[in-house]
């Protein structure tokens, strides 16, 4: 593993991104460290692809500015796409050509000879190249864009919901490629919004809400956050209190996400004819919605 000193893959500070007067993304600030496995999440619209394109040059920041492996995105674009794999969330490719000219015309755009590379991930993925795109499920279509994104071994992969289209099987080999990748020292920047994915195989992640980034920790931070799991059984409606959100209220029980200090909630609590009460440590997808319904 890398250790703390490693130089700052990903640079961004205050990035915003209107277009015309939609908001796009408002002061993104964010550091990713080399060797990182960063989860990006939010849900679509949040900002996450905006974030990634304005990163790469495909769109140009309002304000704001950023760097990737040192250089500046605006002044040294092309360099910066020579050393990142990028895989876009829509997989879009040229419909009358086959899985291996692609794969061989990605691999030239990076003058690069990448045919063993290329051959392992097309048997890992299980990837027909003979086949033309335009027969291609979204599945496999998934899956040549993966390999055009990895076959040059860059130092940096961004990924923009990339498992969305892939079966499960595929999904987990795709993982344990991009965790190779990550031994060796590579730095993945991945946006989701599947949460569990983020939980399993990221190290740090961010979560971005309505083009803003509220908040950035280690996985294992996040999912140790102040807020609880509380379901207590014998009682229909919830205590007058601040700090909960999510309250589900189910024949006989309820449940919610509760912030505040725990004292508090036990005195509400007294008195009322409660048969059980369980106190738990939330999932990362209940802290996602603690971070999006509690008023900031």
């Amino acid at each position: 593993m890398l250790g703390g000193n490693s130089m700052n893959v990903i640079e961004i500070k205050n990035l915003t991104k209107y277009y015309g007067k939609a908001r796009g993304i408002i002061d993104i600030n964010l550091v990713v460290k080399q060797g990182d496995c960063f989860g990006f999440i939010g849900p679509n619209g949040a900002g996450k692809s905006t974030t990634i394109r304005t990163l790469l040059g495909l769109i140009s920041p309002t304000k704001g500015s950023a760097t990737i492996l040192g250089m500046d995105i605006t002044t040294h674009k092309k360099e910066i796409l020579k050393r990142i794999g990028y895989m876009p969330s829509e997989a879009m490719f040229y419909s009358n050509m086959k899985v291996s000219d692609i794969i061989k015309l990605s691999a030239d755009l990076h003058k690069k000879d990448c045919s063993v590379q290329a051959k392992e991930l097309c048997e890992r993925l299980q990837l027909d190249t003979s086949r033309r795109v335009d027969e291609l499920s979204l599945g496999n279509r998934k899956k040549v864009s993966i390999i055009c994104a990895m076959q040059h071994d860059p130092d940096l992969y961004i990924f923009d919901e990339p498992t969305s289209g892939l079966d499960p099987l595929m999904q987990q080999e795709f993982f344990k490629i991009i965790l190779e990748k990550n031994e060796k020292g590579a730095t993945i920047f991945l946006s989701s919004h599947v949460l569990n994915e983020i939980q399993k195989y990221c190290k740090h992640a961010g979560i971005v809400k309505d083009g803003k980034l509220i908040v950035v920790n280690t996985v294992e931070e996040l999912a140790r956050s102040n807020a609880k799991r509380v379901v207590v059984h014998g009682i229909t409606k919830a205590p007058d209190l601040k700090g909960i959100v999510d309250l589900q209220c189910m024949d006989g029980h309820i449940s919610f996400l509760y912030s505040g200090e725990m004292p508090i909630l036990i005195h509400s609590l007294n008195g009322l004819p409660i048969s059980n009460l369980t106190i738990t440590d939330p999932s990362l997808e209940e802290i996602f919605m603690h971070f999006y319904e509690e008023d900031k």
